[in-house]
């Protein structure tokens, strides 16, 4: 059986096995041990552990469950709720001013804790309520905070690119800091939607006559900015030089912690245990899927599946942007069935020779595989955005939670578009704070 035919058929078992519901992490060491044993024979299960823990010998990997931690800290408390009323109070004379509050939390919320479901409930539950009380549309209420909820796995720091990262084996800081000004791009353009949509159907400014004294816009900032000084002192030692990813998450996640403790209160052991359990299960769940997928990826190159691969779609003579395009259309593919760390660590390794062979910078590409996993969170069937919305707005049906998405998704493509026609925005920031 050639490589490329026995790839197809892994391709198929690992789907297959992954459609009957088993944890991603088992799905696919399972398959991974099945092909080993059925090609090479026993012996190569005597390399199964090493290649398992190997994986997971990274001190890279000491950030993971520190920004996780950081993240559920500040999920567990009302910051998420403070900030859309701050911004709410400061946009309040703009245009469709409350979506656009929305979505602005979402953002600032998304880089305190990078994770995409927890944006949603923060924000949605004091967010969707309000708007829909106001008189916006049940479509544009839930699919903005469904849509600014994928803001947190692009905006710094994301563990989605800390687990490409890892598989890729590039640099952590330039992944982050390349996440900024598309990360902003993004917000823009759902704003820019938010507007022109609030604009057309008339909600153009709702409660008129309400004014909020310069009193009541500064009393939450004191609440907020202690955070976001955490965010922008963990960036700038990341950036700076200062610290390790690892170093740099561990002194945030203290801090977001004290914090929690010093601002909202949240001093009860049955308030922290809470924070730290969250953190560990996520934490472990992450771990195995890393050394799961150390191991899938070590059966696909001892076969030769990803030489292969890489070598059929390096002979092939087409430029390299249909080659680029179907990569996004695989990853939009992949998106709308698998999470996001599955989908980069089981392709990451299949993929990078091919980028290598087409020349297209990985950091730059990072930035694209993101916005794509960002699509599969509210890309049915397995949009888990759209279910964390849905459990907020039970009246709303999930039709009417993805046509209010539609759009936004059409954003996150117009995204990809102009980062593939100025690549720079994504390649600009790293080079000039990091060096070539």
């Amino acid at each position: 059986m050639s490589p490329l035919t026995t790839g197809l058929l892994i391709f198929v078992v690992t789907t297959a096995v992954l459609a009957t519901g088993m944890p991603i992490a088992f799905a696919l060491g399972s398959v991974a041990l099945g092909f080993m044993i059925a090609v090479d024979g026993w012996n190569s299960v005597h390399f199964v552990a090493e290649t398992f823990f190997s994986g997971l010998n990274d001190f890279t990997l000491v950030s993971l469950p520190m920004f996780i931690i950081m993240g559920a800290a500040v999920a567990s408390s009302r910051a998420g709720s403070d900030l859309y009323e701050a911004l709410a109070r400061w946009l309040h004379r703009v245009p469709g001013s409350l979506v656009i509050s929305n979505i602005g939390a979402c953002a600032l919320f998304a880089a305190l804790t990078g994770s995409s479901p927890a944006t949603c409930a923060a924000i949605g539950k004091m967010g969707i309520p309000e708007m829909r009380r106001r008189g916006y549309d049940a479509d544009l209420a839930t699919g903005a905070i469904a849509a600014g909820g994928t803001l947190g796995i692009l905006i710094p720091p994301s563990i989605t690119m800390i687990l490409y990262g890892i598989a890729s084996e590039t640099s952590i800081g330039r992944l982050f800091i390349a996440g900024i000004i598309p990360g902003l791009l993004l917000t823009a353009l759902f704003m820019a939607w938010a507007l022109f949509l609030s604009w057309k159907r008339g909600n153009k400014l709702i409660d008129k006559d309400r004014v909020y004294s310069m009193k009541e816009k500064l009393e939450l900032l004191p609440k907020l900015l202690p955070f976001l000084a955490v965010i922008v002192g963990v960036i700038y030692a990341l950036y700076g030089g200062i610290a390790t990813p690892s170093e740099a998450a561990g002194v945030g996640a203290m801090l977001c912690l004290v914090m929690v403790v010093l601002i909202y209160r949240l001093w009860k052991v049955a308030d922290l245990w809470r924070i730290l359990r969250d953190g560990l299960r996520e934490s472990g769940m992450l771990m195995l899927i890393i050394g799961a997928s150390i191991l899938f990826g070590y059966m696909m190159s001892s076969l030769q599946v990803t030489q292969a691969v890489a070598s059929s779609i390096g002979d092939l003579q087409v430029n390299r942007w249909w080659i680029m395009l179907a990569i996004n259309v695989l990853l939009l593919v992949a998106g709308c069935f698998l999470p996001p760390a599955a989908i980069i660590l089981m392709t990451t390794p299949i993929l990078m020779p091919i980028l290598n062979a087409a020349h297209f910078d990985p950091i730059w590409f990072g930035v694209i595989l993101t916005i794509n996993m960002e699509l599969g969170l509210i890309t049915p069937p397995v949009g888990l955005n759209l279910f964390v919305i849905n459990g907020i707005t039970p009246d709303v049906r999930l039709g009417t939670i993805l046509k209010g998405s539609f759009p936004f998704m059409m954003c996150m493509v117009l995204a990809i578009l102009i980062l593939c026609v100025f690549p720079e925005l994504a390649t600009w920031l790293p080079s000039k704070v990091m060096g070539k």
